[in-house]
């Protein structure tokens, strides 16, 4: 596997469930061993500080809190063109940041060849510190979700103490 990888944790830990993503991340890099070619990535405050980073990827996977109005804790995935580039509807509050390092890596020709967004609906975006019951009830099951998805791109992850077979 030659491909690399990036994983951007999104959000704000100060705006309740909007900390989902930068949680999910530290919870990624807490369950599983990552391989090399596997970078994760605070993109909490980055901006546009994002394009390098992404445009050097080969993959993508944001993890979010991202409100397409569903029930509070139920699972959300973006993949590709669903991944808005431009304007449209207002998903997450990182939108117009995210959405202008994708546009310009896009009219730059280095859009990653795959990208997706895995998260949970939000329940609550509002100040206060820590996720919400619902969402924290969800967090193990969206970070499998991250994990399955590396492991499809071709990323080979083990749970810690776990020996590797050569």
């Amino acid at each position: 596997m030659n491909e690399s990888a990036l994983v951007i944790g999104l959000g704000n830990p100060l705006m309740g469930d909007d900390g989902l993503g930068l949680a999910a991340l530290e919870r990624l890099a807490a369950d599983w061993v990552l391989p090399s070619g596997v970078e994760l990535v605070d993109g909490g405050t980055w901006g546009l500080n994002l394009l390098p980073p992404l445009e050097a990827a080969d993959q993508v996977l944001f993890l979010d809190a991202v409100d397409v109005g569903k029930a509070p804790g139920e699972p959300v995935e973006l993949t590709g063109g669903e991944l808005p580039l431009l304007l449209g509807i207002k998903l997450s509050v990182h939108q117009i940041d995210l959405r202008e390092v994708l546009a310009l890596a896009q009219l730059r020709g280095t859009l990653p060849s795959r990208m997706a967004c895995l998260g949970l609906q939000p329940a609550s975006v509002e100040m206060r510190n820590g996720i919400s019951p619902v969402l924290q009830e969800r967090m193990g099951e969206l970070v499998t979700r991250a994990a399955a998805r590396l492991q499809a791109w071709g990323h080979p992850l083990r749970r810690p103490g776990v020996p590797v077979h050569a």
